[in-house]
C-alpha cells in the first residue's frame, strides 16, 4: 500500500522505478475518450473543488508543450466546435487537467513532483475503446503531433554541470529564479 492507502499496481511501481533510474525529460500518456491535450496538475490543490485550475510552477512550459502537440494534430487544431472534442476549441485544444476534472494518482503529477520529466496527457479520440479498424486513422492523426512533441525536448536550458576538473556532478540541483520547482542533474 502507498502512503495514501491505495495499492500501487506492480506495473505502476515498475514505471516509477524506471522514471527514477533514467533522466527522462518528456513523456506523454495516451488515453481515449475525448480529443484534447491536458497538462498538470491533474489533482486539484483543493481536493473538494471540481474543475479548479491547478497550475504547476512551470505552467508556461506545460502550456507550450501541450500546444505543440495540439497545434500539430489535424483534428485538435480544427476550429469546428461541432466535431469530437469541439468543446475545447476555444481553449486551443488544451486544458489544465484539474480544471477539466481532478483525480489523484496520475503519472503526469508524479513525474513532475518526483522526477525531472514533464508529462502531458493526450486524449487521442472520443471513443474510449476504438475499434481495431479505427486504429490506423488514429495513428496517422497523432503521428505528426507526437513527432512535434518529441522535438520539444530540445527547448529550454541544457548542458553539463561539472566540477572544476570537468567531471559531471550527479544530482546537482538546478534552480530557476521565479520558478519554485528545481530539477536535478542525471548520472
Amino acid at each position: 500500500f502507498s502512503s495514501s492507502g491505495f495499492q500501487v499496481a506492480p506495473e505502476t511501481k515498475a514505471v516509477m522505478k524506471w522514471l527514477r533510474s533514467i533522466p527522462f525529460v518528456l513523456s506523454a500518456s495516451l488515453h481515449g475518450g475525448e480529443l484534447v491535450v491536458t497538462y498538470p496538475y491533474d489533482y486539484s490543490r483543493h481536493p473538494m473543488e471540481e474543475k479548479m485550475f491547478s497550475p504547476t510552477p512551470d505552467e508556461k512550459v506545460f502550456k507550450m508543450l501541450a500546444k505543440a502537440y495540439a497545434d500539430a494534430h489535424p483534428v485538435i487544431s480544427d476550429r469546428s466546435e461541432l466535431r469530437c472534442g469541439g468543446n475545447f476549441v476555444k481553449r486551443g485544444g488544451i486544458i489544465n487537467g484539474a480544471e477539466w476534472y481532478s483525480f489523484t494518482g496520475g503519472m503526469a503529477d508524479f513525474n513532475y513532483l518526483h522526477t525531472n520529466c514533464f508529462e502531458i496527457t493526450v486524449e487521442v479520440g472520443c471513443e474510449k475503446f476504438p475499434l481495431e479498424e479505427e486504429l490506423f486513422t488514429i495513428w496517422h492523426e497523432n503521428k505528426g503531433a507526437l513527432l512535434n512533441y518529441m522535438e520539444m525536448v530540445h527547448r529550454g536550458i541544457k548542458g553539463i554541470v561539472s566540477d572544476k576538473f570537468g567531471n559531471p556532478i550527479k544530482n546537482a540541483r538546478i534552480s530557476v529564479r521565479g520558478i519554485q520547482h528545481d530539477v536535478t542533474t542525471g548520472n
